[in-house]
């Protein structure tokens, strides 16, 4: 996405170490029934060297401070794995018209008490992270879904997750 004619510089980069609070409050926990179609990408690496891609929404990822974000994955996800043995992961999004990619540096969490869902917490830290988007295009979504059938279980669940990730979160600082 880039035109060499244009005189100024096109793309708009920049990097951060806090989220932005347009991000924090995208991950914040809160009103997951107006969030429910945003995807993020989670990349980690294997034991294998292979690039791995979970797709994560709102109700799997809580962020309980300017600095961190805290991912719920299923034990089984080889996310799950890769970060476990790595200890990194990035994740990607489009945002409010600008693309995000954040590198993370991440630590299991216990789970919360009273927590029965059988998820793996992590605890995950900005390593480096950088927003970017062009002046002559503009992002409209990155990856998004519709849920279906079991649209009210679906958010009853993140619901609950969020509400273990906030208590695994605060238990784990």
């Amino acid at each position: 996405m880039s035109d060499s004619s244009l005189p100024q510089r096109p793309l708009d980069q920049t990097a951060f170490d806090e989220w932005p609070d347009a991000v924090r409050a995208l991950f914040d926990g809160s009103s997951l029934v107006s969030k429910a179609g945003f995807t993020a990408s989670l990349l980690t690496v294997d034991a294998n060297q292979h690039i791995r891609t979970s797709l994560l929404g709102t109700g799997e990822l809580y962020a309980p401070d300017s600095r961190t974000l805290c991912i719920a994955l299923w034990p089984q996800a080889r996310a799950a794995r890769a970060i476990a043995q790595s200890g990194r992961a990035a994740l990607s999004f489009v945002f409010e018209e600008a693309f995000y990619q954040v590198q993370l540096l991440a630590t299991p969490l216990p789970p919360a008490d009273g927590d029965d869902s059988g998820l793996v917490y992590m605890s995950c830290s900005i390593d480096s992270a950088e927003m970017q988007s062009v002046r002559y295009a503009r992002l409209t979504s990155g990856i998004t879904f519709e849920l279906e059938g079991e649209e009210e279980k679906v958010l009853d669940r993140w619901e609950r997750q969020i509400e273990h990730l906030k208590r695994a979160a605060a238990a784990g600082v």
